[in-house]
């Protein structure tokens, strides 16, 4: 059987190539699922797909018609995905609910630290040999509060780290976190984490619920030299409201590794063809905001253990088994 896999990075390639070896054939392509390209399924039970892909009713159905059975999605975000439409499809649905969550909450810190110092600033200027310090002034975060919106299996790395910096901890989660508890976090409501907070990160799901979580209301109670860190969805922040703030000289820094927009634009060279997104366009002339392109999964440790639960959950279908991974089972 031939396994086609939708989306796949250039570095990802040779990691999902070995860990399908001697179990079953797989074709990689570099381009994305959408209406335009899920034609390009036909014939092949199951495909595998990216966070970015569009599984809207058009394109389920178009996948359903060429005979796929099987979706393996390669992330924790399945928000991409019409899972009602699937189901009655007869669609079965996985993907890919953990991988090394210090991936992720690394890449957090290193965004807050790249704004907080100014690290963009800094070395564009050395690469032009501007030697100058006017505009770098960083603060020490050692004794600052640091609020952490979601204290799951990310949010509670991002914690340890921050710990490790010698911040007050401050937390927000419908549930506590025994270990973030253990190192003195304490569980306020969300406006007085907001309200307290030096630097204040995102680590909750996007789920109806958490739509624009960080809002209008929620960015203007938080402090105006306040860092924000956005490494999990973008739908979590209203960003034309963000844009209003920064506008207004709100905020030492905002460091986003996600866009509520991305979709057509995140993995893509848009170098030659520009972006029409003038909410973005503004959002990166900022001198205080640093906009990566969703890529804090993305170390050999995560995407390695992406592909390799990928395959189990290829492997468990055919078997007939189910399993945590499974959002839409299989049919019987």
């Amino acid at each position: 059987m031939e396994i086609l896999a939708f989306g796949v990075q250039a570095d990802e390639k040779p990691l999902i190539e070995r860990a399908f070896a001697g179990h079953h054939a797989l074709r990689c392509l570099d381009v994305f699922l959408t209406r335009d390209t899920a034609p390009l399924a036909a014939g092949h039970e199951i495909i595998s797909t990216s966070v970015n892909a569009d599984l809207d009713e058009p394109v389920l159905r178009t996948l359903a018609a060429g005979g796929t059975r099987m979706i393996a999605q390669r992330s924790t975000g399945f928000n991409n995905i019409d899972l009602d439409v699937a189901e009655r499809l007869g669609l079965t649905v996985a993907r890919v609910s953990s991988y090394s969550p210090y991936s992720v909450a690394e890449f957090a810190w290193t965004l807050a630290m790249a704004v907080n110092r100014r690290i963009v600033r800094a070395a564009g200027r050395t690469r032009d040999f501007d030697f100058r310090l006017d505009g770098l002034m960083g603060r020490d975060l050692r004794g600052r509060t640091a609020g952490v919106l979601g204290t799951g299996k990310i949010g509670e790395a991002f914690t340890r780290i921050a710990h490790g910096f010698g911040m007050k901890l401050l937390g927000w989660d419908v549930a506590e976190n025994p270990a973030c508890a253990a190192l003195g976090m304490k569980y306020v409501d969300k406006d007085r984490l907001l309200a307290e907070s030096d630097l204040v990160s995102l680590h909750v799901p996007l789920l109806p619920a958490t739509h624009h979580l960080i809002d209008a209301a929620a960015l203007r109670a938080m402090k105006d030299d306040a860092i924000l860190v956005n490494s999990s969805r973008g739908g979590l922040v209203d960003t034309e409201a963000l844009v209003r703030e920064l506008r207004a000289g709100r905020f030492t820094g905002v460091g986003l590794d996600v866009y509520e927009a991305e979709a057509g634009l995140f993995f893509l060279d848009k170098s030659l063809a520009g972006v029409e997104d003038d909410t973005l366009a503004r959002l990166v002339t900022f001198p205080n905001v640093v906009v990566t392109s969703h890529q804090a999964y993305y170390t050999s440790d995560a995407v390695g253990q992406i592909v390799d639960t990928t395959l189990r959950n290829v492997l468990d279908y055919l078997a007939g088994r189910s399993g945590e991974n499974v959002l839409v089972p299989r049919s019987p």
